[in-house]
């Protein structure tokens, strides 16, 4: 099969090459970033961004955003050491944390969907207002007294391989969330909705229903993200993950999703993960300070934006002078 020149300006292609040079660079400044040990770990501090990435992935091909996620984390990680330091069992514990999630996204989508604000203006508010409630429900403290077997899930592997359980987890959501997005007709309902909401609406498409059922997504999503990284770190604070969201919508829209919605695929946004992770953890490796990280991330989150916007424009005008093309050899 002749390869197709379009083929190698697919924004995919250009992140497998983006994070082959970063894996390069990073073998070449040290010797411990290929290690199996470096990559397991590596990988495990990805994962609560990457969960969260999922559902912010369908809220964003839907035209909206969730600005509030890792502040549903914090409220998450909040609620399951409060529970549990209280005297809860770990499976209710849990499911109060998730319902917590649930919850935030159902607030988030009503105003959305049933009061007709916008989602950026919403979720930043409620950003503020979820890490809010996680100090309300925790306070100033931290809980570090959990399950053995709760702490065991996020520190340990599966047996015989370098590959931490909480990895695991993420895979089996992004297949899920994969056949959702793009084998099923909630996922062409999604990009329907981000491409034109009026027509999706006239074709007969719940948008009200279906925005409120991304965000109810989105805010669970982010409280099994909390329920990991407490697992992980062992340690319930109302701050934890402070920040995340400028990881998870880098990695997002660095994956090739359009920030108007209607464009955008799983798996770029997971090869930006890798990205991310990998270009976090060669500056980690070098003793980069955080601040300093941020600075490339946000770089990143500016190169995602311009790049993506830039190649869907050559790509219309390439599909534009096809037709024309085809006419003018018709002619002749």
């Amino acid at each position: 099969m002749k390869l197709r020149w379009t083929a190698l300006f697919q924004w995919e292609a250009l992140l497998v090459l983006m994070l082959v040079v970063t894996v390069l660079i990073g073998s070449s400044l040290t010797e411990a970033f290929l290690t199996g040990q470096n990559l397991s770990l590596a990988s495990a501090d990805l994962v609560e961004k990457a969960i969260m990435a999922l559902g912010l992935t369908l809220v964003i091909i839907a035209g909206e955003i969730d600005l509030s996620v890792a502040s549903v984390l914090g409220l998450s990680s909040a609620i399951v050491g409060a529970t549990i330091d209280a005297g809860v069992p770990l499976g209710p514990a849990i499911a109060l944390a998730l319902l917590a999630g649930a919850l935030c996204g159902l607030f988030n989508g009503l105003l959305v969907a049933k009061l007709g604000l916008p989602s950026l203006v919403v979720t930043l508010g409620t950003l503020a207002l979820f890490r809010g409630l996680a100090f309300v429900v925790l306070g100033d403290r931290a809980v570090s007294e959990f399950p053995l077997g709760f702490t065991d899930f996020g520190f340990a592997n599966v047996p015989g391989t370098l590959i931490p359980w909480t990895v695991v987890v993420f895979a089996a959501l992004a297949v899920v969330t994969f056949v959702v997005l793009h084998g099923s007709w909630i996922g062409r309902d999604v990009y329907a909705i981000g491409n034109n909401e009026q027509a999706a609406r006239f074709s007969g498409v719940e948008v009200d229903r279906l925005k409120i059922g991304l965000f109810v997504a989105s805010g669970t999503l982010a409280a099994l993200a909390g329920v990991v990284f407490t697992a992980r770190f062992a340690s319930a604070r109302p701050d934890n993950a402070l920040g995340f969201e400028l990881d998870v919508v880098t990695a997002v829209l660095l994956g090739g999703v359009s920030i108007f919605g209607g464009r955008g695929s799983l798996v770029g946004v997971v090869l930006a993960l890798f990205l991310i992770g990998a270009l976090r953890n060669v500056l980690s490796l070098e003793d980069v300070a955080a601040e300093k990280q941020s600075i490339a991330i946000g770089a990143l989150l500016i190169v995602s934006v311009v790049g993506t916007n830039a190649l869907r424009g050559l790509q219309d005008r390439a599909a534009r002078r096809r037709p024309a093309q085809s006419q003018t050899e018709a002619s002749t």
